[in-house]
Parts: C-alpha cells; sequence; structure tokens
C-alpha cells in the first residue's frame, strides 16, 4: 500500500511527490506512460528550460493565466515563482532573469533543472517507473469508512494507494481525461493553446527568420488583441505576440476552424503617417529602396513593404504619390492576413480545458467529488501564456497537493 501514487512523470508530478515524500509520506511512486521523465522540461525554451516568471506578485502573476487566473490567486498566493527561486537555489541551481521576465537556470541547460528534480526524488525516497500507464483507477471504501485506490497497469499490474495525484499534462488529456471522469469528474473539452499562424501571403514569402521587437495585432470579428515581438516563419508568424492571441483566444479560435483574418500594426509605437510625410522632405532625393527609415523594420522587410505597395525600386521620396503613401501606410499599419490554420509552436505544446477547478479544492487541490484524489499541472482547466507560467503552474500545484498529501499520510 503505498501513501501516494503520481500518474504522470512530468514537473507538477514530480514536484509533488518530491514535497509529499519530504514532509512524512512514505511510500511515494511516478508512474510515467512513456520512456522519458520530464520530457516537457527537457525541450523547453528551447532546451534551456524556462522555469518561471520574475513576477514574485500573485495577483500581477495571476493575470498571465487566460483559464484560472482569478482561481490562482490564492495557490499562488502560498507558493509563488520567489518560492520556486528559492527552492532550486537551495538545490543548487541558480537562475536568471532575462530582459523579457523569463527566468532560466544560469547554465542554460535544461538538463540542469530534470538532474535537480530527479535527484531530489530520489534523495527524498520516491520510487520512479518508466513506460507503466495506467488503464484504470477504482476507489474501494471498506467497512470501517476508510479508503484506497486500486490502480491497473497496462502492463498488467495491480497497484494500491491511499492517495492518488493526477499529474498526466495537458498534451496526454486524453489518458488523464479518461481516468478523471472514471472517478465522475467533467472535463472542459481540450483546445490547443499557444499555436503559431498559417498564412500564405506575398508580403511574408522567403521571410523567415526576420522578426519584429514590437506589434500590434488583433483577430478581426472579435475583441482578441495583443502586443509584443512578431516572427516571421516559413508557415506563417509567430513570436510572443501571436503566441499570446492564440492563448487568450484558444476556445473562440478553434470555435472558427482556425480561419481568420489578422490584423498586424508593425510599428504601433510609431506615427507612421507624419514619418512618411517628414521623409519626403528630409530624404527627398533619396530613394525609398535605400534604406529602412525605421528601426524596427529590416531592409530586406521594407523592400518587400514597398514591393506589395507597387511602389516603383527607382522611386524618391518627394515624388512619392499619394496613393503609393497610402497604400505603404495602410500596409504598415494594418496589414491583413488570412489565416488558414494553426502550427505548433516548436517549444510549447499546450492544452486549454481540462478538470473543472469548480470541483476541486484549490487550497490543496483535492478533489470535491472523490476524496483522496489529487490534481497538478495542466490536467486541470488552466494555462498559461509562454514566459514560464505554466511551469509556474505545475510548481505551486505540485506543492500545494504534495503538502495536504503528505499531512493526510
Amino acid at each position: 500500500m503505498y501513501d501516494l501514487i503520481v500518474i504522470g512523470g512530468g514537473a507538477a508530478g514530480f514536484f509533488g511527490a518530491i514535497t509529499a515524500a519530504e514532509h512524512g509520506a512514505n511510500k511515494v511512486l511516478i508512474l510515467e506512460k512513456t520512456a522519458n521523465l520530464l520530457g516537457k522540461v527537457k525541450i523547453s525554451g528551447g532546451g534551456r528550460c524556462n522555469v518561471t516568471h520574475h513576477c514574485f506578485e500573485a495577483r500581477e502573476l495571476a493575470k498571465y493565466y487566460p483559464r484560472g487566473e482569478k482561481s490562482l490567486i490564492g495557490p499562488l498566493s502560498r507558493w509563488g515563482a520567489q518560492d520556486t527561486v528559492n527552492w532550486f537555489q537551495s538545490r543548487g541551481v541558480e537562475l536568471k532573469t532575462e530582459a523579457d521576465g523569463r527566468m532560466f537556470p544560469i547554465t542554460d541547460n535544461s538538463q540542469t533543472v530534470i538532474d535537480c528534480l530527479i535527484s531530489s526524488a530520489k534523495k527524498a525516497g520516491v520510487q520512479i517507473q518508466t513506460s507503466h500507464g495506467v488503464n484504470s483507477i477504482e476507489r474501494i471504501e471498506d467497512h470501517l469508512g476508510s479508503s484506497h485506490f486500486t490502480l491497473l497497469t497496462d502492463k498488467g499490474e495491480t497497484l494500491m494507494s491511499r492517495s492518488i495525484l493526477l499529474a498526466t499534462g495537458g498534451t496526454r488529456l486524453a489518458a488523464g481525461a479518461k481516468l478523471a471522469e472514471s472517478l465522475g469528474h467533467t472535463l472542459a473539452p481540450p483546445v490547443p493553446s499557444l499555436f503559431t499562424f498559417k498564412i500564405t501571403h506575398p508580403l511574408l514569402r522567403d521571410l523567415q527568420g526576420i522578426s519584429v521587437s514590437q506589434t500590434k495585432v488583433q483577430i478581426e470579428t472579435t475583441k482578441l488583441t495583443s502586443s509584443g515581438p512578431l516572427l516571421i516563419t516559413h508557415w506563417g508568424v509567430s513570436g510572443p505576440g501571436i503566441l499570446r492571441l492564440s492563448a487568450w483566444g484558444a476556445r473562440t479560435l478553434a470555435d472558427m476552424n482556425y480561419q481568420f483574418t489578422l490584423r498586424v500594426n508593425w510599428l504601433p509605437d510609431v506615427d507612421v503617417n507624419s514619418e512618411i510625410q517628414q521623409l519626403r522632405t528630409t530624404w527627398g532625393k533619396r530613394q525609398l529602396t535605400t534604406r529602412s527609415p525605421f528601426e524596427a523594420l529590416s531592409k530586406r522587410l521594407w523592400n518587400r513593404f514597398l514591393e506589395v505597395a507597387e511602389i516603383p525600386e527607382t522611386q524618391t521620396w518627394s515624388q512619392l504619390s499619394k496613393q503609393h503613401a497610402r497604400n505603404l501606410l495602410t500596409l504598415l499599419t494594418e496589414s491583413r492576413f488570412n489565416v488558414d490554420g494553426k502550427s505548433l509552436n516548436k517549444d510549447e505544446f499546450v492544452t486549454a480545458g481540462g478538470v473543472l477547478l469548480k470541483d476541486i479544492k484549490l487550497k490543496t487541490m483535492e478533489s470535491k467529488l472523490c476524496p483522496g484524489l489529487y490534481f497538478a499541472g495542466e490536467v486541470m482547466d488552466v494555462d498559461g501564456i509562454t514566459g514560464g507560467f505554466n511551469f509556474q503552474n505545475a510548481w505551486t500545484t505540485g506543492r500545494h497537493a504534495g503538502l495536504a498529501i503528505a499531512e493526510n499520510a
């Protein structure tokens, strides 16, 4: 009889298991369906692992979660980003903060985080089994009123535990959903979050890798808007501004079957019309193709704007016609692109949806419907935008579940 069996060997599952074992739970076991532990930790942040975000106030931090914002204020106030930083630091993993607030290990290597979690788990006595999926869970009450869970693994083994922590993550929501539903839970249907937009348009053709540091993007016919860097890719557009838009619009865009019009202001902090009028005087004899007048736009991208605006290569600023100036202004401030589908961002695979938060005690992460069952991470209907927020949710919910499980044990 285990005190705790954790289903899912990702960030949330490990943090819950370590916390429970370090605070008094005796027999703790992690079951991971795949052959690899902490797979998402490994590849996140381009292999550097974006551990958390430099936002140490719970209410502010909660604003970065399209689903779960209000519900997370309490849990984040009891275990937030500063607690995460301190926890890793106390185990020899120093974190650094980048300009955009993302926090990484100073080694710039996700293996540092993986090694820390695995060694902490083993030191605490946590048992770990990979390539072990769970086919079914049953809650059994005896005649004395106490209860335990019986699990059947895909290896045909039967295991027993007083508590279960379901931390199967958003990417394997089908497995987690099946188990949660079998124990009485209803789930918000899963839809992708944090994805990039597929676009075929002359303005973007063969410009992959070019980025613009500050853009404003919006989806026509909706209230969805976002600001931030935009990256042109082989298949369309990506970057923090686009990923944020996809996160906040996850359900709306799914309902639109990922077919919509994206409007982009490439220079939201510039009075482009005034700049163009001034350039006609100050750069009068210079050809428009000579150089980009806007620091944010590379020469290649600027020349593509001129091409799409049908401005001749030899055109000088003083001879720029009103119609050409209007074409250019429209392209720079409200380019319109037909989006025809989505692609996964290479570092992120986040799912909106999961176990309804109203059915979870948010102080302990215990199910209100099935005593002894706990949840952590993305299996719940919580997801953050890109920037370390999904990992912070994993650490926070794993911590609270682990403490509550240890106390019950």
